[in-house]
């Protein structure tokens, strides 16, 4: 825990003395379009800019333009090797069903270095993250001097700000790098100095992971656009900057927008009109009185941070202090990198210093995309998930096409990257990467997330089944009846892991790998239930009855001779015993089938599964180790637990407390994932919600002695807030969205008093508690007050 130590600090802040060197030490804000990465260096700040949606390339080509497959003759060759038990061969007809692209990159704007002062030697700066006001702050001092920077990004006004002030600030001076060709323009009006810059992101961009720095990685077209001002690919952008004075300093505000117009649609090259919103949209922002854009970000900023609070101060434990500010940083996070009307958070966020970004930092769906999000329902940010959803709409409609040519069954199928421009195709790559179309079911497990709090209306729920139904049918159109006459997936792989054939030799290829059969069993459950709430007249009748079956005769993951979860059907041995994916253990988390009462023998065979991949190195990388933090809160874990947050916040952090991806012998690169999928795994350690239980406080870390929080949702939309101290749950306030609901607690021996909304009543004991907890049963919705009283407290030293 002592990888990055600090001084003692405020809640709810991130501080640091040295400015940071690498990207990965910078401090990130943003307003879900507009993202900055601050060093914090005193005098002379350097911002690295981007945009959501200023990514190399363009739509996809229409229907004929790929090149042509025999889909349903190369699907049942596969299947033919499959079946056969020729896993090597299996992998070499899978080529078959690749496509020939890679999905493309998303762009930095540029750097904009903004020179303020002129510190000495002998200066001494603090650089701060206030994550609940959602501001940047550099404080320097030197002979006597002071300046000051704040900068934040307004989701009101849709401009980055950034105030300098003290008596040793100059007027600053401006420059803006960036990677693309441009054009600059500078003007003045009163005292007031604008920067334009104009230019096209690359047509095309090689993934970094392909190697090579020939003319071919990054291509920049050269044609004009057509009379409309449309371009094939490479979008325009233009940045406005604005400097005026204000009382004591200077202010700079920057706008920025780019072509893109829609996934399907050509976007604009020509920037004219893009620098006509960006200075209407700087010029407004300027006209705001002194500090209502601060005040106006604050307002809309802790509208959605202060919706939940967690406090570990009362445990007086640096682990625990650590581990509440990584809680708060990936919610700040989350607010900065996803809004309504804007694209998902990809794998940096919206944050970006290279045209080759690691993995393109694209929207990598076989985990990646899904963890971003795992915290946004349960810390009440659940409207931040509309790009998501809007997201899942789009990649289903164009995955009609990959489901159709690639395998020549019906619905909708997308694998494990996409972009900007919905890339739904199985990447020319290996079949361990490459061959695993299971994207859409895990996405849509989202969407069923967000209709379990009940608060969605009829017409939602209509509209979350036209959109399941494709994913559905191509669910069923990859079943095949294995030889015991169950169902299975064919076929089907573990992502990016492989298993040992023979001597020297592995391959990817089978049927009825654990996650795929996980994510059929949750697909086509929730679709049942679904469409049961919804009514008849509205579901697919046959879809319907063929996913009854379907669901009947599916095979679930099996248990291994020593009793672990097995990842493929078969007892297999892996490549990579310890790998980074913990897909076989998806039904734990961040599934609900396999739970401790539920699914006794499965909850053990996940445990030991688990215990096998740490045994052998895996959870190595920062979004690894948070799914196992999540992991170890469902099994009830909590030195597990502790052993994950200390990795989390020791060397999978860096200073800045951002998720690093170690890259051997290259610089860890970061990943917003690790960041997000930690956050949930903190609100998983202290209260759960599925199974149709509340369990309250199941896996605290010992360090966390005391503490409290608020504002926590579970399946089903209750609202949860608790406090605990010297490790005794002390009081628990439940706002109950339905009746009879069993809340699950701590059984330390402390009596309960329960308050409902009609006045205080005997707690409802019921059976089904696991070892070292007790439920009782809560039989009206409305708000409950739980107070609790250790046995002979009174007489305690």
């Amino acid at each position: 825990m002592d990888h990055h130590p600090q001084p003692p600090v405020a809640r709810h802040r991130v501080e640091l003395e040295e400015p940071a060197t690498r990207f990965v030490d910078r401090f990130l804000i943003g307003n879900g379009s507009l993202g900055a990465a601050l060093d914090g260096v005193p005098g002379r700040e350097g911002i690295d800019l981007s945009l959501d949606t200023l990514w190399s390339g363009g739509p996809r080509r229409p229907d004929g333009a790929s090149r042509p497959r025999s889909a349903r003759g190369a699907l049942a060759s596969v299947r033919r090797a499959i079946a056969d038990d020729d896993p090597l061969a299996a992998d070499a007809r899978a080529a078959a069903l690749r496509g020939t692209t890679f999905t493309e990159s998303f762009q930095p704007l540029g750097r904009l270095t903004v020179d303020y002062a002129s510190p000495d030697d002998g200066a001494r700066s603090r650089r701060a993250h206030d994550l609940a006001r959602g501001v940047v702050e550099t404080r320097s001092t030197w002979s006597g001097r002071a300046a000051t920077l704040s900068a934040f990004v307004s989701a009101p006004d849709g401009v980055l700000v950034v105030e300098v002030v003290g008596d040793g600030v100059r007027e600053p001076m401006l420059g803006f790098e960036t990677p693309h060709p441009s054009t600059t323009t500078k003007d003045a009006v009163g005292d007031t100095r604008w920067w334009s810059s104009t230019g096209r992101a690359p047509s095309g961009v090689r993934p970094s992971y392909l190697g090579g720095d020939d003319h071919d990685a990054v291509r920049y077209a050269t044609d004009l656009p057509d009379p409309d001002g449309l371009v094939d690919a490479g979008m325009a952008w233009a940045l406005t900057i604005a400097v005026q004075p204000i009382p004591g300093g200077f202010r700079l505000v920057a706008g920025a927008r780019s072509g893109h117009r829609g996934w399907r649609e050509r976007p604009l090259g020509d920037p004219s009109s893009l620098l006509s919103q960006t200075r209407t949209t700087v010029a407004r922002a300027l006209r705001q009185p002194d500090g209502a854009l601060l005040a106006r970000h604050m307002a809309d900023h802790r509208s959605l941070f202060d919706r939940v609070e967690l406090d570990l101060s009362g445990s007086a434990s640096a682990s625990a202090d650590a581990a509440e500010r990584y809680f708060d940083l990936g919610r700040s996070l989350l607010i900065g990198s996803s809004r309504a009307g804007g694209e998902p958070t990809n794998l940096q966020g919206v944050w970006n210093d290279q045209v080759r970004p690691p993995w393109s930092a694209n929207f990598t769906t076989n985990i990646n995309l899904q963890m971003n999000y795992w915290p946004a329902e349960s810390t009440g940010l659940g409207g931040l998930a509309e790009p998501l959803a809007r997201f899942i709409g789009e990649l289903v409609d164009a995955g009609r096409r990959t489901a159709r040519d690639a395998y020549g069954l019906a619905g909708a199928a997308a694998h494990h990257n996409s972009d900007l421009w919905r890339h739904t195709d199985a990447v020319p790559l290996d079949a361990h990467w490459a061959n695993w179309p299971s994207a859409l079911p895990w996405l849509v497990a989202h969407l069923h997330r967000r209709l379990e709090d009940g608060s969605a209306d009829r017409a939602a729920q209509v509209k979350v089944l036209q959109l399941l139904e494709p994913v559905v049918a191509f669910v069923l159109g990859m079943l095949v009846t294995d030889a015991d006459g169950s169902l299975v997936v064919s076929p089907s792989t573990s992502p990016e892991n492989r298993f040992v054939v023979g001597v020297g030799s592995s391959a990817a290829l089978t049927a009825g790998a654990a996650m795929d059969q996980e994510l059929a069993h949750e697909c086509l459950r929730d679709y049942l239930a679904l469409a049961e709430r919804v009514g008849v007249g509205l579901a697919d009748v046959d879809l319907v009855g063929r996913s009854q079956g379907a669901f009947d005769a599916l095979r679930l993951p099996r248990i291994g001779h020593v009793g672990a979860l097995l990842e493929w059907a078969a007892e297999r041995e892996a490549t990579e015993p310890g790998h980074r994916h913990l897909s076989h253990l998806y039904g734990l988390y961040p599934g609900t089938r396999i739970t401790e009462t539920g699914t006794p023998e499965d909850f053990a065979a996940a445990r030991r599964a688990l215990r096998q991949r740490l045994e052998h190195g895996g959870g190595g990388t920062g979004w690894s180790m948070a799914w196992v933090l999540c992991l170890a809160a469902r099994l009830r874990e909590p030195e597990l637990a502790s052993h994950a947050l200390e990795a989390l916040l020791g060397p999978l952090s860096s200073a800045s407390l951002l998720d690093l991806h170690p890259m051997g012998e290259l610089d860890a690169v970061f990943q917003i994932d690790g960041n997000l999928g930690g956050t949930a795994g903190v609100v998983e350690l202290l209260v759960q919600g599925h199974g149709g239980v509340v369990s309250l406080l199941p896996t605290v870390p010992a360090e966390w002695s005391a503490g409290s929080f608020r504002g926590f949702r579970v399946r089903g939309g209750h609202v949860v807030a608790a406090a605990w101290s010297d490790h005794r749950i002390s009081s628990a306030r439940l706002r109950l969205a339905a009746a009879d609901v069993i809340v699950e607690l701590p059984d330390d021996g402390s009596t309960i008093t329960v308050t409902g909304p009609h006045g205080p009543f005997p707690p409802h004991v019921v059976d089904g508690a696991p070892g070292g907890r007790r439920r009782i049963l809560l039989a009206t919705p409305g708000v409950h007050e739980l107070v609790f009283a250790a046995p002979g407290v009174g007489s305690r030293p």
